[in-house]
């Protein structure tokens, strides 16, 4: 009976080391929510290369009587009169404790690019991205929710 008890304390130990060792990532597809709005804006694919995480947009939610197919008329970089579909608009994330700092992000419908960093909520389910100028208190922030 000890050794049954025993066994089941290891076995409980494993599995809650293996649990805490993987935390989740912001790798994956988020629907971005508008701040202002409160309504879905775009599809954003997040992955991870080099370390660093980047983000294009897959699919904008866009009224029907508005160009399905948006260009950046107002980027300065690159990106100008590029599609919006298909951009990347999250760039340089890194993982630094349970932020994501150090990135860049782009508002395509104003054309900047401002610093940026991201914090998962809600374990995993949420990614709350911060665009901002100078200093993180400077900005404003939006919260993302996971599609898959």
């Amino acid at each position: 009976m000890r050794t049954l008890i025993k066994a089941g304390l290891l076995a409980t130990m494993l599995c809650t080391s293996a649990a805490w060792a993987q935390a989740p990532s912001a790798v994956g597809l988020w629907k971005t929510i508008d701040d202002e709005t409160g309504k879905p804006k775009a599809l954003v694919r997040i992955t991870e290369e080099n370390g660093a995480l980047q983000g294009k947009i897959e699919k904008l939610f866009l009224e029907p009587n508005v160009d399905q197919n948006p260009k950046c008329v107002a980027c300065e970089d690159s990106r100008k009169n590029q599609p919006i579909v298909g951009m990347t608009i999250v760039s340089g994330l890194k993982k630094d404790g349970n932020e994501y700092t150090g990135g860049e992000i782009l508002d395509p419908k104003k054309g900047k690019v401002y610093k940026s960093k991201a914090t998962l909520r809600e374990g995993g389910k949420q990614l709350e991205v911060r665009g901002y100028i100078g200093a993180p208190m400077f900005g404003r922030s939006q919260v993302w929710q996971r599609e898959q």
